[in-house]
C-alpha cells in the first residue's frame, strides 16, 4: 500500500513579482540560508532582462525560459532480473520545474568573471530563445530517453 500523500506547504508570492514561480527561484538560488543576498541577485536578474533588447515584462521572459528548459522526459535506472537498465519515464510536472530552475542556476554559476545576477540573465535570455547550456542539458536527457525507448516496457 502507498503512504498517504503529504499536504504542501503553501508558498507565499514574492515581494516584487507577486510570483510564486519567482519565490521558489529565489528559494532554490539561496545559499547558506541567505536570502536577503539571493532575492537581490534574482532581483537584479529580472531587472537587467527588463532593460535587455527592449523587452519590458521579465516576468513573462523568466516562465517562457522555465517553460523551455524544463524535460518532459527522463530515464530512471531500473533492476530487472540482474541487469540494470535505464527505463524512460514522463517527469512529474514539481520536479519538471524543479530540474529547470537547478539547471538554470548551474549554468550561471559554471560562468566566470561576471557578476551572478549578470550570469543568470543571460542564462535566462538565451533559455527563453531556446539556446545556451540548459536546453543543451534538456535536449541530452531527451536523447537518452529516445535512445532506451525499447526499454520502456519495464516501466511498470
Amino acid at each position: 500500500m502507498r503512504r498517504p500523500i503529504k499536504n504542501k506547504p503553501v508558498r507565499r508570492p514574492d515581494l516584487v513579482y507577486q510570483s510564486e514561480a519567482v519565490s521558489r527561484f529565489i528559494n532554490t538560488v539561496m545559499w547558506d540560508g541567505k536570502k536577503d543576498v539571493a532575492r537581490k541577485v534574482v532581483y537584479d536578474a529580472m531587472d537587467l532582462l527588463k532593460n535587455s533588447e527592449g523587452n519590458p515584462d521579465a516576468l513573462e521572459t523568466f516562465e517562457t525560459a522555465i517553460r523551455n528548459v524544463a524535460p518532459l522526459m527522463e530515464v530512471r535506472s531500473r533492476r530487472v532480473g540482474g541487469a540494470n537498465y535505464q527505463v524512460p519515464r514522463e517527469v512529474p510536472q514539481q520536479r519538471r520545474i524543479a530540474l529547470a530552475y537547478r539547471w538554470l542556476i548551474n549554468a550561471a554559476r559554471n560562468k566566470k568573471g561576471k557578476p551572478m545576477a549578470q550570469k543568470l540573465a543571460e542564462q535566462i535570455l538565451l533559455a527563453a530563445k531556446n539556446e545556451g547550456e540548459a536546453i543543451k542539458k534538456k535536449e541530452d536527457m531527451h536523447r537518452m530517453a529516445e535512445s532506451n525507448k525499447a526499454f520502456a516496457h519495464f516501466a511498470w
